[in-house]
């Protein structure tokens, strides 16, 4: 009697078992059939989006900015077609995969994957501030080199590096705290790094300006004596 007690239990425990298995296969299709889906069209608009990228141009535009050097010195080969194309794919296939384990109620999962889903816009706005930190960094360095030599001071090569790299770390302080990678840290770095660089500036320009500062004030004093 004991054991057909025992027996009937396990043999109504692998019968639930065998229906909650058997009720659970049309969620998992469901949940696999989207995630396919996904796949599809991730792939076909992540190819779309990278090839009108081509079709503007954009790598032309970048090379013509002189940004080809610092991609080739980092190991990296100018294609901005293909990284939107990589960022709109991953984007979809991660949406479609949260929307798949929304289906088979894997909350933890799809907090971790929406929260991964909202971060992706950051990285794209972090790599668009480096790259317009080294176009603005360059087109200054121009102009503080050009300036200093026209205004026959010395330093200009120093001065136009330091402008230039001022203004890359700047960015890259930006791209960080966009980031939220240690944002207090960084707006400490920010605040003091300006103030470094007010400081070096000066001191640059007052010690590569003095003999010019010396002859104007020279001119001036003997236009008021004579």
């Amino acid at each position: 009697m004991f054991i057909e007690a025992w027996s009937n239990v396990v043999a109504r425990s692998l019968q639930n078992l065998w229906l909650d298995v058997v009720s659970f296969i049309p969620t998992l299709l469901g949940a696999i059939i989207v995630f396919i889906i996904g796949l599809i069209v991730a792939s076909a608009l992540g190819t779309l989006v990278g090839k009108i990228i081509n079709v503007l141009q954009i790598d032309s535009a970048l090379k013509k900015l002189g940004l080809e050097k610092y991609f080739d010195r980092a190991g990296i080969k100018l294609d901005t077609g293909l990284f939107f194309d990589r960022v709109v794919f991953w984007f979809l296939v991660i949406a479609f995969l949260l929307a798949a384990t929304d289906i088979l109620q894997f909350f933890a999962l799809s907090a971790f994957l929406r929260d991964v889903l909202v971060y992706i816009p950051n990285i794209v706005i972090a790599v668009i501030i480096m790259l317009a930190a080294v176009v603005i960094a360059n087109f200054f360095e121009k102009i503080v080199k050009g300036s200093v030599l026209s205004a026959k001071l010395r330093a200009a090569k120093f001065l136009g590096a330091l402008t230039w790299y001022a203004i890359v770390i700047f960015g890259l302080l930006s791209a960080l705290s966009q980031l939220n990678v240690a944002t207090t840290i960084i707006n400490t770095l920010i605040t003091g790094f300006i103030a470094m660089i007010a400081l070096a500036g000066g001191i640059a320009f007052g010690v590569g300006g003095k003999d010019y500062a010396a002859h104007l004030i020279g001119k001036f004093r003997d236009k008021v004596e004579g």
